[in-house]
């Protein structure tokens, strides 16, 4: 089994739990999975006047996503809602009209926040644009990390035991689904 994974945080914070999150579901992947954390900072603001010529970060993206067999998708709540940085890039993977990358993309969605909720809208709000960008995300477990703060030690490793056999549990199930 070779399986390649492009992961996206929602959180472009240098000490991002978001990012941490992504990085320990790397470091607990099954074997022949390989996970490429794609850097979405530099994407420009969507701007269909860009499409003409279509800027090197976007189409770095493009390769990207082309060469993943699956996605990670992890976001922080803002306001209810993911984060723009990753409306930004599901965007601009959905670009130019009738050249969705995103396509069938198998996918897993994750919430991470240090607060209560395990950023539960933010989720709920990703999977409804998902739909549309007709993706397959994994519908159980759904994935929830609340408490982020305590969940990871000072040098960004996961601590919490609990979190681990979610992330192995829920990683069967993508496995699963990438393989139908």
């Amino acid at each position: 089994m070779s399986i390649k994974i492009a992961a996206f945080s929602g959180s472009l914070r240098k000490d991002s739990y978001t990012t941490k999150l992504i990085k320990a579901f790397k470091h607990l992947s099954p074997d022949g999975v390989t996970v490429e954390i794609i850097d979405i900072s530099q994407l420009p603001l969507l701007n269909q006047d860009l499409e003409a010529d279509l800027p090197a970060a976007v189409k770095d993206l493009h390769q990207s996503i082309e060469n993943a067999d699956a996605i990670i998708l992890a976001t922080p709540e803002y306001n209810r809602s993911y984060s723009p940085v990753l409306k930004n890039a599901l965007d601009w993977g959905s670009r130019p009209q009738g050249q969705n990358k995103w396509d069938k993309k198998p996918a897993v969605v994750l919430g991470c926040t240090p607060y209560n909720l395990g950023a539960f809208g933010a989720v709920q709000h990703l999977r409804q644009v998902l739909v549309y960008l007709n993706m397959q995300p994994v519908q159980q477990p759904e994935f929830y990390l609340a408490g982020a703060a305590d969940k990871f030690d000072g040098q960004g490793n996961l601590i919490d035991e609990q979190t681990k056999k979610l992330i192995t549990d829920l990683w069967n199930k993508f496995i699963d689904l990438i393989n139908k």
